[in-house]
């Protein structure tokens, strides 16, 4: 019978269409974008959605689900709600597993896991077998079994001949490969950026030369193959630049900035809180201005989160004890449209491209977009409304977030994934007009 979505502000950056219209979902499909005021007899829903928007479901391609082997910390299911509550339907899991998805029995363990999923979930192979960096993964065979990317996020490959070998054999099953750029032998020991504060603090710094090394290194690499290069997590004015110099060249690179880097300097270490101890680090002022200008420029592409679940118990020891990472699932949309459309002044088109259509085209992935007769994967917000981010109430199984207690504007409400409520806020569920409870 399907739903109505009534008199709201339709986003899509892909099409550049930003207008007042009414939505009608049916049979998981986005059926129509008909006038304001359109009635639709029979429907089983209808909602009420002036003053919201509705937009294209965000696509995160860096999420850290941690099953197998580290449910404590989070699973597909956790995952997938807390990705819900954000607005995001289309998640990219990582290779680092236990045991890494180095192998096809690993592929179809997670994507049969997935099928039960809120949302949908694509899986990455890792690049070396155990992640170890010695020896090529099976890439035909986890190209068969379906994995959208290759990686072994979290460790740089060192080895440049066997990354060339892997470039190689990605570019011929159309895999790119996603290179968490760290050059051990620079960062070492390092907890956080090294300059100023690291030096007040008394906490070894990691450089900025271990990141751009690294990537230097990797887009050589890739030119001379002609690969497909996704730089994850960019943290550095001088990898930024490393990456404008390479696409001017040609050269097939992609990136990524996480809200973290967006928003956040090396000064919130001051506490010693480990939910700020991330990797990259925290950079400085001018690394964050840098980001800032090349996610606007097209220099970095979009926007991904690198959600890194930990259970609480993980993340409250020492600092130099805490492993690295944040969660950020449930605030990505908040902190992009506070950070970039209510501070930066950008567009909600311009904001929205960098977690809808943009990570979509990096993979290749049919997400990020509206279209008549195309799948109704859908974030309902409300762009100015503020709420108070707190971890107690997250549906991941994770804590470890460095915007506790932050006022965000910008808030979801609904989120249909195959025109199903995977997750509807009470704000919403009081515009519903007539017909069922979602």
């Amino acid at each position: 019978m399907g739903l109505l979505l009534r008199d709201a502000r339709v986003v899509d950056p892909a099409s550049g269409r930003d207008t007042v219209a009414c939505v009608l979902v049916q049979d998981g499909v986005l059926r129509a974008l008909l006038p304001p005021g359109s009635e639709v007899p029979g429907v089983e829903a209808s909602f009420d959605l002036r003053g919201l928007v509705v937009a294209p479901g965000l696509v995160d391609l860096h999420v850290h689900l941690r099953q197998p082997g580290q449910t404590h910390k989070e699973d597909i299911n956790s995952g997938a709600r807390a990705a819900a509550r954000g607005g995001v339907t289309t998640v990219v899991c990582m290779a680092n597993t236990n045991p890494p998805v180095d192998d096809p029995t690993v592929v179809a363990a997670i994507r049969e896991w997935s099928r039960q999923a809120s949302v949908r979930v694509h899986p990455v192979g890792a690049v070396t077998k155990g992640l170890e960096g010695r020896k090529l993964s099976p890439i035909a065979s986890l190209a068969a079994a379906g994995v959208v990317a290759l990686s072994d996020d979290g460790r740089w490959v060192q080895d440049a001949g066997l990354l060339r070998c892997a470039l190689v054999a990605a570019k011929s099953f159309d895999l790119p490969i996603l290179q968490h750029c760290e050059d051990v032998n620079l960062s070492a020991g390092g907890m956080m950026h090294e300059g100023e504060v690291s030096a007040r603090l008394g906490l070894r710094g990691i450089p900025r030369s271990a990141e751009e090394a690294a990537l230097a290194r990797d887009l050589v690499l890739a030119e001379e193959v002609g690969a497909h290069l996704h730089v994850q997590h960019v943290s550095t004015s001088g990898a930024v630049r490393l990456i404008r110099q390479a696409k001017e060249r040609g050269v097939a690179v992609t990136a990524e900035v996480t809200p973290h880097h967006l928003t956040l300097t090396d000064e919130a270490v001051e506490g010693f809180d480990t939910n700020f101890k991330v990797r990259p680090p925290l950079r400085t002022a001018e690394d964050v201005e840098a980001l800032l200008e090349a996610l606007r420029d097209g220099t970095v592409d979009c926007v991904a989160t690198d959600h890194a679940p930990h259970a609480p118990w993980e993340k409250m020891v020492e600092f130099d004890r805490a492993p690295f990472g944040v969660v950020g699932l449930e605030t990505l949309l908040g902190v992009v449209l506070t950070r970039l459309v209510h501070q930066q002044g950008w567009s909600l088109q311009e904001a929205l491209r960098t977690v809808t259509c943009e990570p979509a085209r990096v993979l290749g992935l049919p997400a990020g977009r509206l279209a008549e007769g195309g799948v109704a994967d859908l974030v309902v917000f409300d762009p100015d409304a503020e709420w108070t981010v707190r971890p107690e109430e997250f549906a991941s199984k994770a804590r470890n977030t460095p915007f506790a207690g932050w006022h965000l504007r910008g808030k979801v409400l609904g989120t249909l994934v195959g025109g199903r409520w995977a997750y509807a806020d009470e704000a919403l569920l009081r515009r519903q007009l007539a017909g069922a409870v979602p």
